[in-house]
């Protein structure tokens, strides 16, 4: 205390940290940096492990027979399909109710905001077919989920077939102590979403959809099923759902120890496992693949129908079957006896899943980085922001205090001069201008897409996309906006001031995104730290502007595209990734509207705002 109350001690200690104040930044970034890269290397990254348990003690045998039933199932799914055109409700019904199960149906409609290109649809409407397997040696308080989607892209046939062949087999057997739900969904996540609100009874999306008449116990796990193919080479977990929402790590634990026991070949990302992590080759195929994950995590969508269960507090997967050029061959029996393992195991849960992490990054299937480990690196990256704003305060209030007499006692503050209110009351035009700008990139976009469509030859998505980059690029105005509504007369520690608020501003909406999504908090820290730091109105300004807008969340989000592009060993030209970009950011605004992510308005209403205050900062006058 009398170190900050002594005024000559109090002003020795700020010319120490404006001296050392670039040098700590600088290293500060660098071990941010360098920790995170660190993480697919041991010790940081650590063996996986069975927490529950119930699920770990022992293993249960699998006996599971029924791969040409599975396929004599797929074979008349596709059939009625094309015959039809559309889900075969009628088939589905009738199927299920023939191995024993109770049927029921939901059907559902929605309009988007504006039609997706990617799908080609705009007034989607479907059914939803399910049925439930009463468990005989208990009450139907806890269920689980076996869940495929059938989608206008792909019949999903196979995943259909093993469904219905998993219901026959589990209605012979009496160990079940839950209820389990087998479910075919119509036009991929939306009927998932529509009948995910409809089980819960709420309505978040908008969706409408007919009530359910018939339910199961609380949903206690879910795993959906992708098939391609009668025979599989791996099987691919996805893990990445909502708004970044992990599912459980012993949910997955579990489903590689039964990929093992069988010797089926399990791949994350699509990305094989390392073998030898002694070596550097193991942590730097780890480092790929966990720098895929980073990828799929911020951007918050939802990379299956599991995704969209994390919401309601149901730990889920998604399991693709890939069929690829790899000489070990598996069929519908090996991964049958899988999920009837996975399910078995399932049954046996007293609680939901919650003695392993939510919270981690997985370099590989086997290996997992803690958030105890990870997070101090975002935190490296923080502290940068930390030390300029430090920086900016002692500044700013060495500025108001009285010169030192000659015995080395500082002299009263002078009274607050006019000057001074001037140079506070100058930062309320950007920010108002600023939180505007973020304001009108949330809402014009959809609510203009009409009037666009009329005025220019544009279809109503290409109207959404180009009326956001429009509002997008006229922020770059806004010093100009800004500059005719404060008074000449503000001091020049104005931009100062300007800058500590941005500062403070970006650090706590970098902290709190870290907090629930470490991916999209880390790349935005990893981006916009540098030139947050080094931006102000004098030096090199070019450059400055370079930086500042090569770091903007646009930039980002395109050079993610081709960085994702690149780890997944199929990299694109120029124009190819613009025309990702593009698309991205019609569907990063039609996922928020279909299924509430939050990306979207997360950019638009908090970190573009901020982004602004800098560029307002680097054209200061």
């Amino acid at each position: 205390m009398g170190l900050l109350s002594d005024p000559v001690r109090r002003r020795a200690l700020a010319r120490l940290v404006l001296r050392l104040n670039a040098p700590l930044c600088v290293l500060s970034y660098v071990a941010g940096i360098a920790w995170f890269l660190a993480l697919a290397f041991p010790p940081l990254t650590q063996r996986t492990y069975m927490s529950e348990n119930a699920m770990g003690s022992t293993m249960v045998e699998e006996q599971f027979a029924g791969g040409d039933r599975a396929r004599s199932f797929a074979r008349d799914f596709a059939a009625h399909r094309r015959k039809s055109g559309a889900l075969p409700v009628a088939w589905l019904e009738r199927t299920m109710r023939s191995v024993g199960l109770e049927v029921y149906t939901q059907s559902f409609s929605r309009k988007l905001p504006f039609p997706d290109e990617t799908h080609e649809r705009y007034m989607v409407s479907g059914t939803n077919v399910y049925g439930i397997l009463r468990a005989p040696r208990a009450a139907s308080t806890e269920s689980l989920v076996l869940t495929v989607p059938c989608g206008p892209d792909s019949t999903n046939s196979q995943a259909v077939g093993l469904l219905l062949a998993l219901a026959a087999h589990f209605r012979g057997q009496i160990y079940w102590a839950k209820d389990i739900i087998f479910l075919v969904t119509e036009q991929d996540l939306l009927g998932t979403e529509a009948w995910l609100e409809a089980y819960h009874d709420v309505n978040i999306t908008g969706m409408q959809s007919s009530p359910l008449q018939g339910r199961a116990g609380a949903i206690q796990a879910a795993v959906a099923l992708e098939l391609s193919s009668d025979v599989v080479t791996s099987l691919d977990v996805a893990v990445e759902g909502l708004n970044g929402q992990l599912p459980n790590l012993d949910l997955l634990n579990l489903f590689q120890t039964f990929c093992q026991k069988g010797g089926l070949l399990c791949t994350l990302q699509g990305k094989l496992q390392p073998q030898d992590w002694t070596s550097i080759d193991g942590p730097l195929q780890g480092l790929q693949t966990l720098l895929l994950m980073v990828l799929q995590q911020a951007s918050g969508r939802p990379h299956g129908p599991h995704g969209l269960f994390l919401r309601y507090r149901v730990e889920a997967l998604t399991i693709r079957g890939i069929n690829s050029f790899r000489q070990y061959k598996y069929d519908l029996v090996a991964v049958g006896k899988a999920l009837e393992g996975v399910f078995r195991k399932l049954n046996h849960l007293l609680e939901r899943l919650h003695q392993s992490f939510f919270f981690y990054l997985l370099p590989a299937l086997s290996r997992f980085v803690s958030i105890g480990l990870y997070m101090p690196a975002v935190g490296f990256l923080l502290l940068v922001l930390g030390l300029k704003a430090l920086e900016l305060w002692m500044q700013l209030h060495e500025a108001g205090v009285g010169p030192e007499e000659p015995g080395g006692v500082s002299g009263p503050s002078p009274p607050l001069l006019p000057t001074q209110t001037v140079g506070l009351a100058s930062l309320v035009a950007p920010l108002l201008i600023s939180q505007a700008m973020g304001l009108a990139l949330y809402i014009l976009p959809v609510l203009s897409q009409h009037v666009a469509t009329q005025h220019f030859p544009v279809a109503e998505a290409e109207a959404v996309v180009l009326t956001l980059l429009a509002i997008y690029a006229a922020g770059l105005a806004l010093p100009h906006s800004t500059q005719r509504v404060v008074s000449t007369q503000a001091p020049d520690r104005g931009w100062m001031a300007l800058k500590l608020v941005a500062l403070i501003y970006l650090v706590l909406q970098l902290a709190c995104i870290a907090l629930t999504n470490f991916s999209l908090g880390f790349l935005l820290a990893a981006t916009m730290v540098p030139a947050a730091a080094l931006t102000k109105p004098c030096g090199p300004r070019p450059l400055y502007a370079a930086l500042l807008v090569l770091t903007s969340p646009a930039a980002t989000l395109l050079g993610g595209l081709f960085v994702w592009r690149e780890l997944q060993e199929s990299p694109v030209s120029l124009a190819e990734g613009w025309q990702l970009f593009l698309a991205a950011l019609a569907q990063g605004v039609l996922e928020h509207h279909t299924y509430g992510a939050l990306l979207f308005p997360l950019l638009a209403l908090g970190l573009y705002p901020c982004w602004l205050l800098f560029w307002n900062v680097l054209f200061w006058k």
